[in-house]
């Protein structure tokens, strides 16, 4: 293992002896000089982890240096340890407050020393192991798009993740809903606590209750042991409901009251558990229809909706979809070890023109196609499996439609073709793809007349 690097600054030659001596012997490689200039020097030609610094030297002392040595990059920046043989309280005050880790007085004991010197490196790790992850937590949730509409949505971001409002996040299927619930959570307050996501349309009604307020053991044949559910490992968090409106009015009610009180009882409990949880949900549907209609509680839906927030679907902002191929390109040539792949003009302009039904989603399972199936570095149209004279229901004139759940329903035949399309014919990945349990699926396709009642799962199981 790499020895730790160490600066030890004081004018008093025995400090420096000694004290260099003793860290050497702990295994620390240990470097010393007796003035601020020389220490200023050698930060400039060598990095170290920490530095033991004197607070009082000739020319430049060490308070000066400790701010100097706080103006440097995070990963440049070591751990100041403060020492002095004349300290007062108002010194270790400011000295902590310029960003020392911590304030030894002498005489200097081999313990405290050795103690204190580990901690402030461990210390320092972390800090930079979590600047790191914040930064790859930020990266990997971009929000991709210089488009009037993207550069809105970054606005309205900025402005309401920092806060607690309840946030209802609107969209189309493959939109990116779950990118923005993680950006809001990333630019939050809590965002170094947990993000628990709950995808309502695809967990089974008999069972949302308990994934989300968990269950005692023994409160249903199932139960061999206790569960801790999904709102209370987001407390402290943030809880994302993603596909709210698939939501049975169930547990609607339990998750209404859970809001308002910020308590919930497990399934099979005597006592209730109270948290301190951000909700944000999503949803594709329109959920003042679903009031109407009566699936959807119009007291859940404003206590959710405090800050209402649309995506965009991808064919309303066209102008992004050369930034999201470079993107998503960058993205899997490195997962996959490629060489980088450029779009041609003609390219760029079949993806433009194509009408995304999916969405971002579906856009980026193409680039991955494209990467992991053509080994070309430069990416022309004949390269792009897409069919663009493939129309659209949103396409299609809208008078030979008679009424609105006419057009829903062609939408909803077109959007599942495309996806079967994409599965070559496969059922269960055309499931996966469109986010439904498979029997869902079979019941959608015998509805909007894709698979006929004779047609049963297993023998199409495979291929159409």
């Amino acid at each position: 293992m790499k020895a730790h690097r160490l600066l030890i600054v004081d004018d008093e030659p025995g400090i420096r002896t000694s004290l260099g001596a003793v860290l050497e012997d702990e295994g620390f490689e240990v470097e010393s000089v007796e003035s601020g200039e020389l220490a200023l020097a050698r930060l400039d030609q060598q990095a170290f982890e920490c530095i033991l610094l004197d607070v009082w030297l000739p020319g430049i002392d060490g308070m000066e240096i400790l701010n100097r040595v706080q103006e440097r990059a995070e990963d440049e920046r070591p751990a100041v340890v403060m020492i002095s043989g004349h300290g007062t309280i108002e010194t270790a005050i400011r000295a902590t407050r310029l960003g020392a880790f911590d304030f030894i007085e002498k005489p200097l004991t081999i313990d405290k020393v050795t103690h204190v010197v580990k901690n402030a490196i461990e210390q320092r790790r972390l800090s930079l192991q979590v600047a790191r992850l914040g930064q790859e937590h930020a990266e990997a949730y971009a929000i991709i798009g210089d488009s009037v509409p993207m550069k809105a949505l970054r606005q309205q971001l900025r402005l309401m993740a920092p806060t607690n409002g309840r946030v209802l996040i609107y969209g189309e299927s493959g939109t990116g809903k779950e990118l923005v619930a993680r950006a809001i959570h990333a630019l939050s307050q809590r965002a170094n606590e947990a993000f628990v996501e709950v995808n309502c349309a695809a967990i089974p009604d008999g069972l949302i209750e308990s994934e989300l307020f968990g269950h005692r053991k023994g409160a249903f044949p199932a139960a061999h042991e206790d569960k801790i559910g999904k709102l209370q490992k987001a407390d402290g968090g943030t809880l994302f409901l993603d596909e709210v409106g698939d939501m049975s009015l169930k547990t609607q009610a339990k998750v209404l009251r859970a809001l308002e009180e910020q308590r919930f009882e497990p399934l099979g409990a005597a006592e209730s558990s109270k948290v301190d949880t951000r909700v944000v949900a999503s949803t594709n549907k329109n959920l003042e229809e679903e009031i109407e209609r009566g699936n959807f509680r119009e007291d859940l839906f404003y206590r959710l909706n405090v800050i209402p927030f649309s995506v965009p679907p991808l064919r309303d902002r066209r102008e992004d979809i050369p930034l999201l191929s470079e993107h998503f390109t960058r993205e899997f040539t490195a997962a996959y070890g490629r060489k980088h792949k450029a779009f041609s003009a003609e390219a760029l302009k079949v993806l433009r023109d194509y009408h995304w039904p999916g969405n971002v989603r579906e856009l980026r399972n193409l680039i991955e196609r494209i990467v992991i199936m053509n080994s070309q570095v430069r990416i022309d149209a004949r390269h792009i499996p897409i069919n663009p004279a493939r129309r659209s229901v949103f396409d299609a004139e809208m008078p030979r439609f008679s009424s609105l759940q006419e057009v829903r329903e062609a939408a909803e035949r077109d959007y599942i073709q495309i996806k079967l399309e994409e599965a070559r014919g496969n059922i269960s990945r055309a499931a996966e793809l469109l986010g439904l349990e498979r029997s869902h699926l079979y019941k959608k396709m015998r509805a909007l007349g894709i698979l006929t009642g004779k047609e049963d799962g297993t023998a199409k199981e495979e291929k159409l």
